[in-house]
């Protein structure tokens, strides 16, 4: 019986009403996510973990700095702790067509438009299950270097499958940024973890995104991932550069570049061809 799981004891306890039915859902990274109906009609999201290593605490804290600093459709949150995040249930499909992607288009180009000072957040964050610091930094590129690029490629390489002499070619690379980045005019706040299925969408309309990796930096990081996996295409970028127009090279030379993060992070997970690809691009480079 429902009743009788773990969970839903839990749960139980948390709402003040029994889930009526317990549904696994796929993209449990962290832990094990589940559709919760209610007894009460309501349908809510379940992420539970065992460990609190997992701190789905910060997921919580993201989306929750979207929910009240932007006009990003994200889900709820009702409850956030490092083993339960609860939040409400987005009825959609990661299904990203042409009017689906001007949507996003327009959604993020607002995203994108709310700023601080200082790259970085108040506080660190994840990406996936890995850490992602954010001190505040006055420079983007010292950002990308420190923080992103040498951070993640320090991780993939004590934790993970990235040889010694790839890490050295990081390195290298990450001495000579300003010939290839720019320092935007403003930081700007950022999903982190744009792919088709972190976009719920439904009837051509983007209807929610999930599991952030925010922090305030150039809008640039965010659309290369966007390009990585092709997860996004023409329809979106080319009303995005209607609303937010890209300075010259960034689809030559910079979305590459930025993209060495995210393949770290694949990298750190999942080893295989991400090494591959790595090696590719810093040879792109010169590295």
């Amino acid at each position: 019986m429902v009743n009788s799981s773990p969970v839903a004891a839990r749960l139980n306890t948390l709402l003040g009403t029994p889930p009526r039915r317990l549904q696994p859902l796929t993209g449990g990274m962290i832990g094990e996510v589940y559709r919760v109906d209610l007894a009460d009609g309501r349908t809510l999201v379940a992420k539970v973990a065992q460990s609190t290593a997992a701190h789905l605490s910060i997921e919580g804290y993201m989306l929750r700095y979207l929910r009240e600093h932007s006009r990003l459709p994200v889900p709820e949150v009702l409850h956030a702790e490092d083993t339960l995040l609860l939040m409400t249930y987005v009825e959609g499909k990661s299904h990203l067509g042409p009017s689906e992607q001007a949507h996003a288009a327009d959604l993020l180009a607002d995203l994108h438009g709310i700023t601080q000072t200082g790259f970085g957040l108040e506080r660190d964050t994840l990406i996936g299950p890995l850490p992602q610091p954010n001190p505040l930094t006055a420079s983007w590129i010292d950002f990308f270097r420190d923080q992103r690029l040498r951070s993640m490629a320090q991780i993939a390489h004590e934790q993970g499958p990235l040889p010694g002499s790839l890490r050295s070619r990081i390195d290298r690379l990450s001495a000579r940024l300003e010939n290839w980045l720019l320092e935007p005019d403003q930081p700007s706040l950022i999903h982190g973890d744009l792919w088709t299925t972190n976009v719920l969408t439904r009837n051509g309309r983007v209807v929610g995104f999930i599991d952030p990796a925010i922090y305030y930096g150039h809008a640039e990081i965010e659309l290369a991932y966007m390009r990585l996996f092709h997860s996004f295409g023409a329809p979106f970028f080319d009303r995005y550069q209607q609303l937010r127009p890209l300075e010259p090279g960034f689809f030559e030379e910079r979305s590459d570049l930025y993209n060495l993060y995210p393949l770290l992070v694949h990298v750190r997970l999942f080893g295989g061809s991400y090494i591959q690809m790595v090696d590719a691009a810093l040879r792109r480079f010169g590295f």
